[in-house]
């Protein structure tokens, strides 16, 4: 069977799902805890949030901010551990790219090897991302 995804904008009705797959990793778990919940569902809201979903499934998504002509920020990046290998993450950062065609975007990284395995430009503490 031909696997199918898509990338859309987050909508309120998608937190369930996202913070299902968010508990499932460990770093993540802090987002998820009732007072942190509710913060972060409101960043989710007031950000660029980005969904990929693999037939109807969420698999991976990222939360970006644009800074008034600055450039745009991806604050958050997470690829689903069972569907990881498959680029998304790469996807989902070329579409901030597709989107704010006129500015740089920077990842705001703790993990450093993902992004420099996928070639961004490091400066500083931050990546610069290049589609390829």
């Amino acid at each position: 069977m031909k696997e199918i995804w898509n990338i859309r904008p987050y909508q309120k009705e998608d937190a369930d799902e996202l913070f299902t797959m968010m508990k499932k990793e460990p770093d993540w778990e802090e987002y998820c805890n009732d007072e942190n919940k509710q913060k972060y569902s409101k960043a989710l809201l007031t950000s660029i949030t980005y969904l990929l979903f693999e037939n109807e499934k969420i698999c991976a998504y990222a939360r970006c901010r644009e800074d008034d002509g600055f450039g745009m920020y991806v604050y958050d990046l997470l690829v689903d551990a069972d569907c990881r290998g498959k680029n998304y993450g790469r996807y989902l950062m070329e579409q901030a790219c597709k989107d704010f065609l006129d500015q740089t975007v920077y990842v705001m990284s703790d993990v450093d090897p993902y992004y420099e395995k996928q070639g961004y430009q490091k400066e500083g503490t931050i990546f610069i991302v290049k589609p390829q």
